[in-house]
C-alpha cells in the first residue's frame, strides 16, 4: 500500500507540473507508453516512433479503419504484370524543407529502405529488384518474384518518403531532424520527456489539419498516464491499463475507444545471437518447450489484463483471415514441463534471465511468469530496461529471453518474416530453419489466401509447435482514451494516432 500511495502521489505531482504550464486549444498533448528509439523511418523501430511518424512522415498509402489500402503520397498503383509495380505520385507535395516531392523522392527513399546500413525496412521490401522514375509523377517498382505483401508494406515506414536533400546533408544524423512531407514538422525532442512538432503551412491535406502543434510525451507508467489525462494536463494517451478501462467510461469529461490490434505479445528467445544465445533455454528446444507448458496464458490474461485480451500461439489474431485456426494455446502442464527438461538432460533450476520493458504492467507479467515458471523447474530473475535501449540490448544479442509486443501489420508477411527468418533483420534471436525459411518465401510469393494458410500452418509446426523458436502469449487491444474535447479520433486497428481531422475545443 505504501508503494500504491507514492505511485499516486507521484502522479498528482507530475500532472500537476504538466498542468501549471497554460494549454492552447491548438496543442494537443499525447502521452505515449514509451520514448520513441530514433525518428529515421528507415532505421526505426518502435511502435511509438510510428504514432509519431504518423504526424511527420505521409506514407505512399495508407489503411482505412477497414483496412482497406488507401493512397497517400501516391494517387493510384497499376499491377502491369506480377513483377511490375506502377505508381502514381501526388502532384504539388512539398518536404518541410521546401523541396518537391516528387518520384525521384520516391526513388531514392525506396533505394534508401533497402541499401541503407541498418536498415529494420529492407527485410519487408527485400523482393524489390530495382525502381525507375517514368516521369515525375510515376515511378515503376520491378520485383525479383512475385509478392503479394509488397503494396502493404508500403502503408508504413518503408512507404515513408524523406527529403533527398535533407537525408544526404543529415547522413547518419537525419533521424534526430527529420524531414519528411507529413501534415506536421519536427522542432524538438527531449530525450524521456517530450518531441514536439508543428504545423507545416504548405502540407498538401491542409485543410484536414486543425491544430497547430502537438506535443508526444514518454510516460511508461499507466497510473501517471492516466492521471495526467484526468487533469487535464493531456489530451489523449496511446493507452490505457486494462483495470482504468472502467474509470475512464464513468468520466463524462473524457472517451474512451478499443480496437483489436493486428500483433501479439511474445516471448523473443536468444537461439544464436551470440554468447548470450548459449543456455539451456537457448540451445534446447526440449526447455523452450517446458517454458511454454510452464505459462498459462489465460490465467496472466485475467490477473493482469481482466480477461480482455485474447491468449494465442500464432502471430495473427483470429479476426484476421490469415489466422491459422488448427493452432491453439497450450494449456499449461507442469508435470510435462518437468519431464522435458529432464529429457534435454538439463539441471534444474533452469535459469533464465528475462528481459522486461520497464513499465508496471509488463513487469506484473513478468512477475507472474516467473512465479509460474518456478513450478516447473525455471530460476527466472526479471532484467527491466528501458523499452528503447531494450531494443537496442535485444540487436546486439544483449539478452537470453525477451518480453516484447509487435504492433502488427495488416499482411501475414509482416508479423512473421522479418521475425522468424534467418535473414529477417528483427530476428533478435537469430533462430534458423532451412524449411521455416523456404515455407515463409513460399507464402509471399503465393497470392491465393487459402493456400497462404495452409503455408503458414505447415511453418507454425515447425517454428512454433517443435522449436518454439519464440512463444506467442496473447493478442491485445488498442485502448485509446481522450478528452470529451477531442473529436475526430479514429481507432485503426493498428494502433497509431492519425491527426488528420483532430480537432480541440476551448
Amino acid at each position: 500500500m505504501t508503494f500504491r500511495r507514492t505511485l499516486l502521489a507521484a502522479a498528482a505531482l507530475l500532472a500537476a507540473a504538466v498542468a501549471a504550464a497554460p494549454a492552447s486549444a491548438q496543442t494537443l498533448r499525447i502521452g505515449l507508453r514509451e520514448d520513441p528509439d530514433i525518428m529515421d523511418p528507415t532505421l526505426a523501430r518502435t511502435f511509438v516512433g510510428r504514432i509519431v511518424f504518423a504526424s511527420l512522415c505521409d506514407k505512399l498509402f495508407d489503411i482505412d479503419k477497414d483496412l482497406n489500402i488507401v493512397p497517400q503520397l501516391a494517387t493510384g498503383y497499376r499491377w502491369e504484370s506480377p513483377t511490375t509495380l506502377a505508381i502514381t505520385i501526388r502532384e504539388g507535395v512539398k518536404f518541410h524543407d521546401g523541396e518537391v516531392m516528387d518520384a525521384e523522392a520516391v526513388r531514392y527513399s525506396l533505394n534508401r529502405h533497402l541499401t541503407m546500413q541498418g536498415s529494420f525496412r529492407r527485410g519487408e521490401i527485400n523482393a524489390m529488384e530495382k525502381v525507375e522514375v517514368v516521369n515525375p509523377t510515376t515511378v515503376r517498382v520491378t520485383l525479383k518474384v512475385p509478392f503479394a505483401p509488397f503494396l502493404s508494406q508500403l502503408t508504413d515506414r518503408a512507404g515513408m518518403i524523406v527529403s533527398p536533400k535533407a537525408a544526404e546533408a543529415a547522413g547518419a544524423q537525419f533521424g534526430t531532424r527529420p524531414v519528411c512531407a507529413g501534415p506536421f514538422r519536427f522542432v524538438e525532442r527531449v530525450a524521456q520527456d517530450r518531441i514536439v512538432v508543428e504545423r507545416f503551412a504548405d502540407y498538401w491535406d491542409a485543410q484536414n489539419i486543425h491544430l497547430q502543434r502537438i506535443v508526444y510525451q514518454p510516460i511508461p507508467d499507466d497510473t501517471v498516464r492516466l492521471a495526467n489525462l484526468q487533469a487535464g494536463s493531456l489530451e489523449l494517451v496511446q493507452t490505457i491499463g486494462t483495470n482504468d478501462v472502467a474509470a475512464v467510461q464513468r468520466n463524462n469529461r473524457l472517451r474512451l475507444s478499443m480496437s483489436d490490434e493486428l500483433g501479439y505479445q511474445g516471448i523473443t528467445i536468444n537461439i544464436g545471437n551470440g554468447p548470450r544465445g548459449q543456455t539451456p533455454l537457448g540451445q534446447h528446444a526440449k526447455v523452450r518447450q517446458a517454458l511454454d507448458l510452464a505459462i498459462d496464458r489465460a490465467t496472466i490474461n485475467q490477473v493482469v489484463y481482466n480477461g480482455m485480451f485474447t491468449p494465442t500461439w500464432q502471430a495473427v489474431p483470429p479476426t484476421s483471415p490469415f489466422h491459422v485456426k488448427s493452432l491453439t494455446p497450450p494449456t499449461r502442464d507442469v508435470a510435462r514441463a518437468r519431464a522435458l527438461i529432464r529429457e534435454a538432460g538439463v539441471a534444474t533450476p533452469v535459469r533464465v534471465m528475462l528481459t522486461v520493458p520497464n513499465n508496471p504492467e509488463l513487469r506484473q507479467v513478468g512477475e507472474v511468469i516467473q512465479a509460474m515458471a518456478a513450478e516447473a523447474g525455471f530460476e527466472i530473475t526479471l532484467n527491466a530496461m528501458e523499452f528503447a535501449s531494450s531494443l537496442q540490448a535485444a540487436t546486439r544479442g544483449d539478452f537470453e529471453a525477451y518480453l516484447l509486443a509487435w504492433s502488427g501489420r495488416t499482411d501475414p508477411d509482416g508479423n512473421l518474416w522479418t521475425f522468424v527468418h534467418s535473414r529477417g533483420p528483427q530476428n533478435d534471436g537469430k533462430y534458423a530453419n532451412a524449411e521455416v525459411d523456404r515455407l515463409l518465401d513460399a507464402a509471399r510469393v503465393e497470392t491465393d489466401p487459402a493456400k497462404r494458410v495452409a503455408i503458414y500452418e505447415q511453418m507454425y509446426k515447425l517454428a512454433v509447435v517443435e522449436d518454439r523458436s519464440r512463444l506467442y502469449l496473447w493478442h491485445r487491444k488498442n485502448i485509446v482514451a481522450h478528452t470529451a474535447r477531442l473529436t475526430g479520433f479514429v481507432n485503426v486497428p493498428d494502433g497509431l494516432i492519425r491527426v488528420q481531422g483532430l480537432r480541440l475545443a476551448n
